[in-house]
C-alpha cells in the first residue's frame, strides 16, 4: 500500500508540473514598438478558475514607468475580471531601461485558453 501510494503522489506532481507550464504559456505578452523596453519581466499565470472555465481573451494595462525603470502604478484599462489579477501582480515586479522622465504605456496580454 506505501508503494501505491508513492506512485499516486509522483503522478500527481507530474501533473501538477504539467498544469503549472501551461499556466506560464497560456499569456503572451504584447508591447507596442517605440515603447520603453522592457528589461526584466515576471510570468503572468493563467488562473486556475480561468482555467476551469476555459476563459480566454485580452487584457490591457496601463503601467506608469517612474525615471529609473520601475513600474510606479498599474491600472486595468480593459480584460475579463477573471484574468486582470494575475497581470496587474506581474506587471508591478517588471523593470524597464531607464529614461529621463516619467512614461506610461499600455500593456497587452492575450490569454488562450485550452482548445
Amino acid at each position: 500500500m506505501h508503494i501505491q501510494f508513492n506512485w499516486t503522489r509522483k503522478i500527481f506532481a507530474a501533473a501538477a508540473g504539467s498544469l503549472l507550464v501551461l499556466s506560464f504559456a497560456a499569456a503572451q505578452t504584447v508591447n507596442d514598438e517605440g515603447k520603453r523596453k522592457l528589461k526584466t519581466k515576471s510570468g503572468v499565470t493563467y488562473p486556475e478558475l480561468a482555467r476551469r472555465m476555459n476563459i480566454s481573451g485580452k487584457v490591457r494595462i496601463e503601467v506608469v514607468i517612474a525615471p529609473d525603470g520601475r513600474v510606479r502604478s498599474a491600472r486595468v484599462v480593459g480584460g475579463h475580471p477573471v484574468l486582470v489579477q494575475s497581470c496587474l501582480e506581474a506587471v508591478k515586479d517588471w523593470k524597464y531601461e531607464p529614461a529621463s522622465e516619467e512614461t506610461t504605456q499600455i500593456v497587452e496580454f492575450e490569454f488562450k485558453g485550452q482548445q
